[in-house]
């Protein structure tokens, strides 16, 4: 089942269907758009964002739609032009410890379309980083560090990190300054052993 939006975590998403349905490098990029946007944007707008023709990427939006992920929006006059938005500013993928294998499976596979998603992000910023200016190249950073913790010190470190995130977010930081541009801030905190 698809949760509605639950405070800053947003919309929990444990349905399989609706895993599959999101689990698509287009459908992942449009929702990243939408997302970002409170007021949405049309199948044009996002198919420039996506790459693909305004029809391809309509299928898509209606694909999202059915999975209850994006929903119409109001209109800015022009009754012809249909918006969408995201039916949440945020998602978070959770089958549950005890899911069937239909269900985790289907986690897998969106959770895994994500995360070639911030590999091929992190591969583009490799190929044109020495042609960044050096305040970008300098302040840019890839790294891994391992860490001792309990579950509790976790849950707080994880908290730290989104309140620390929180005022630069895309779509609540309505007046950035001059020279701010989209960064992707990758964070994952798993246990290894």
């Amino acid at each position: 089942m698809t949760e509605p939006p639950t405070g800053r975590r947003g919309v929990r998403i444990s349905d399989p269907q609706v895993m599959r349905a999101l689990a698509h490098p287009a459908r992942l990029t449009i929702m990243e758009h939408l997302s970002a946007l409170p007021e949405g944007a049309t199948a044009t707008e996002c198919a420039e964002v996506v790459g693909l023709s305004p029809s391809a990427t309509s299928y898509h939006l209606r694909e999202l739609a059915k999975a209850g992920l994006v929903e119409p929006a109001p209109s800015r006059g022009d009754a012809r032009e249909r918006i969408w938005r995201a039916v949440s500013s945020s998602w978070e993928v959770d089958a549950g410890r005890d899911a069937e294998p239909d269900a985790l499976a289907a986690q897998t596979a969106l959770i895994e379309a994500w995360l070639a998603r911030e590999l091929d992000r992190s591969r583009d910023w490799l190929r044109r980083a020495s042609t960044e200016p050096p305040q970008w190249y300098d302040v840019a950073r890839l790294f891994d560090s391992q860490l001792v913790v309990t579950a509790e010190e976790l849950a707080e470190l994880n908290d730290a990190v989104d309140r620390l995130l929180e005022p630069y977010r895309k779509r609540t930081r309505t007046d950035p300054p001059p020279g701010a541009r989209s960064v992707s801030v990758h964070y994952k905190a798993l246990p290894l052993e």
